[in-house]
């Protein structure tokens, strides 16, 4: 086997370049995703008719296709019908799509978060005054929250992993960067095997900041 070691040092450094691209896709997205989501896990919870139709929709169009395929629907698809988002940037198409497909995910388990609390906590703060929407806003989201913490961690991770797919956009992303440099060199083991240890790297950190908000956030229930 030929492996060059220093092919692959020299990749690592190299790459990161590439980093904040990347690092900029995921987060945007995570930061969408996750507002939106977690309005519509909020909105499904109380099933308003014809509303909830959509957003069942929705979600199970985002859950149930393939993140590729969603990304050239978007970039490559709509532009023909509608000439308009022919100007959208790589760049930002990837963090529209992507906030969408994770918005999708982090909706069922918002829902299934706030359906975890128990319902007398809705019925306290509906006997101490407050209405509908803020008992959910003040009593039950704060609890669901905490609970979906582990599950987010997850999501974010699988948007970090997918940004992977971006470069078929033209983002020169980390896999992207990658990819260009191995057509170079033909160093392909090297160049992604690198590509590969920096995102790794990047769940582990994800991982490990996760664990912390999840133990935080979970010492009452401990105690």
């Amino acid at each position: 086997m030929n492996f060059d070691f220093n092919i692959l040092v020299k990749a690592l450094v190299e790459l990161l370049s590439a980093l904040p691209i990347t690092l900029s896709v995921g987060l945007l997205a995570m930061l969408i995703g996750l507002g939106f989501g977690i309005f519509i896990g909020i909105v499904r919870y109380f099933k308003l008719p014809g509303i909830d139709l959509i957003l069942r929709g929705y979600v199970s169009f985002f859950r149930g296709t393939p993140l590729m395929i969603q990304l050239f629907l978007f970039f490559f698809g709509l532009p023909q019908l509608f000439p308009s988002l022919g100007n959208i940037g790589a760049f930002e198409a990837s963090v529209l799509i992507m906030s969408m497909n994770s918005a999708a995910y982090i909706a069922e388990t918002s829902r299934a978060a706030i359906l975890s609390v128990d319902k007398l906590q809705q019925d306290a703060g509906l006997s101490v005054g407050l209405t509908l929407w803020q008992t959910m806003l003040y009593v039950q989201l704060p609890q669901a929250l905490r609970v979906a913490i582990p599950s987010f961690g997850n999501t974010f991770i699988g948007i970090i992993q997918g940004t992977a797919l971006t470069f078929m956009l033209g983002l020169n992303d980390l896999m992207g960067l990658g990819k260009m440099k191995a057509a170079v060199n033909y160093k392909f083991f090297e160049i992604y095997l690198a590509v590969g240890l920096i995102y790794w790297a990047i769940t582990l950190i994800i991982g490990q900041a996760n664990k912390y908000l999840e133990n935080h956030y979970s010492k009452g229930r401990m105690a």
